[in-house]
């Protein structure tokens, strides 16, 4: 397998949250999350980790870690807009690779972070993801679970919370089993951007799509912009949005995962 170019590592780091106040400074087995969000990333290979924080408090935990800390405004809607911020405050080139790795995901696999950085350098595309196969008929009819397909090319044609693609005959009969010959996808959460993209992004209006699925990714296919799409070469665990989440993150841990 080829070697990954130099990639950066973006964390967009939020101090509030609805359903998990403090969430990047809450401790998983005495680290704080952010921390271990930022371990993860230096583990990747990574040739430089930021992140963006909107609260001092953030950059305080992250003092003394080796990574660089950004600080942005507290009013962004969502990640994507932190991230561009940050890339205009640090100059990046136009083409650098930056990897968006959510401040919830302290158990992202490097190899996963890695090879999200190598599907957008392999491709001319401005973004790309990641994707896994669906693993039983619960999980492709759950919308809170998004599918994607993609072309021969490797890049998404759609994103939904629908069962995607529709295997009409098969389920015709039955909806308890997938049929072994179609691609089922399942979409994880993990994009790279060229740095110069990001800005445009944030600029780009909202899209019908985007707004009927509630899946920021349509706003990019429906202005005519391609993401290319590649296989996690290991399983995503879940992130961390609750105090349930966390329960298990601990649990998780302590059983040596």
């Amino acid at each position: 397998m080829p070697a990954v170019p130099p990639f950066i590592v973006a964390i967009p780091a939020r101090y509030g949250s609805t359903r998990l106040p403090a969430k990047p400074l809450r401790a998983i087995d005495g680290v704080p999350m952010v921390v271990r969000v930022a371990q993860r990333a230096m583990q990747a290979g990574a040739a430089r980790v930021v992140v963006a924080v909107d609260d001092a408090r953030v950059a305080a935990a992250l003092d003394g870690q080796g990574v660089d800390v950004c600080m942005t405004r507290a009013d962004h809607a969502s990640g994507s807009d932190r991230l561009a911020e940050c890339a205009a405050l640090c100059g990046w080139a136009d083409d650098a690779i930056v990897v968006n790795l959510q401040g919830d995901e302290p158990f992202a696999p490097a190899a996963g972070i890695r090879e999200v950085a190598r599907a957008l350098a392999e491709d001319d595309a401005p973004m790309a993801t990641l994707a896994t196969p669906v693993a039983d008929a619960h999980e492709l009819f759950d919308p809170n679970i998004v599918k994607l397909v993609r072309g021969a090319d490797g890049r998404a044609l759609y994103f939904s919370r629908a069962p995607l693609p529709w295997a009409r005959d098969a389920f015709a009969t039955d909806r308890e089993a997938l049929p072994a010959d179609v691609p089922f996808l399942r979409h994880i959460g993990i994009y790279a951007y060229r740095a110069g993209f990001l800005a445009q992004y944030t600029r780009l209006p909202r899209t019908p799509l985007e707004q009927a699925e509630s899946l920021e990714q349509l706003r990019v296919l429906e202005h005519g912009h391609a993401i290319a799409v590649r296989l996690a070469p290991e399983p995503f665990p879940p992130g961390i949005d609750t105090e349930a989440d966390l329960q298990r993150a601990e649990r998780w841990l302590r059983a040596g995962c």
